[in-house]
C-alpha cells in the first residue's frame, strides 16, 4: 500500500463522515455557534424544523445591544385541534444563547410575542415555535449590534 494514499482515504472518510453527519441531523447546521447547535438540539430532538408559520422581526441594526425590541408571531389558528404549545427563541452569539421561551395554550387566542433582549453582538436570532402535533417550525432574523451587552467588565 502507497503511504501517501492512507492520510488522503482516512481524510476523504472523515469529511464524507462529517458530510453524512450533516445530512444526518440538519438543524445543527443551521447554527454558527456549538453552544446554539446544542439548544437547538435539545429542543427539537432528532426532528427538523420546517421553515415558515414563524415570523420573527428584529431591527437590522442596533446601537446597543442592552435593550433590543423583538416580535415574534406564530401563523396558528389557536384552536384545540391545532394551536402552539411554546415558542423558543434562541440568540448565537449570547454566552447563554436561548433567550426564552413562551409557552400557549388554545386560550391564548394568538401565538404572539413582542419583548425586549439582551444581545452580546452581531449575530443570527433564532424564533422555533413548538405545536401541539409535536412538529416544529422555525424563523430568523440577523442583526448587526454596533455596542454589545453581555459582556463582563474588569
Amino acid at each position: 500500500m502507497n503511504k501517501q494514499t492512507y492520510p488522503r482515504r482516512r481524510w476523504l472518510s472523515v469529511l464524507g463522515l462529517l458530510g453524512i453527519g450533516a445530512w444526518l441531523n440538519p438543524v445543527l447546521v443551521f447554527a454558527k455557534k456549538p453552544e446554539a447547535m446544542e439548544v437547538i438540539a435539545k429542543i427539537v430532538g432528532s426532528q427538523v424544523p420546517k421553515d415558515g408559520r414563524v415570523k420573527l422581526v428584529i431591527p437590522p441594526l442596533v446601537e446597543n445591544g442592552n435593550l433590543v425590541v423583538l416580535k415574534v408571531s406564530v401563523e396558528s389558528p389557536m384552536t384545540a385541534q391545532d394551536y402552539v404549545k411554546a415558542i423558543h427563541v434562541i440568540a448565537e452569539g449570547n454566552p447563554l444563547p436561548n433567550i426564552f421561551s413562551a409557552f400557549f395554550t388554545p386560550r391564548s387566542g394568538t401565538a404572539n410575542i413582542t419583548t425586549r433582549v439582551r444581545l452580546a453582538e452581531t449575530q443570527r436570532v433564532w424564533a422555533i415555535a413548538q405545536m401541539n402535533d409535536g412538529s416544529f417550525w422555525q424563523g430568523y432574523a440577523e442583526t448587526l449590534v454596533t455596542l454589545s451587552a453581555c459582556t463582563e467588565a474588569i
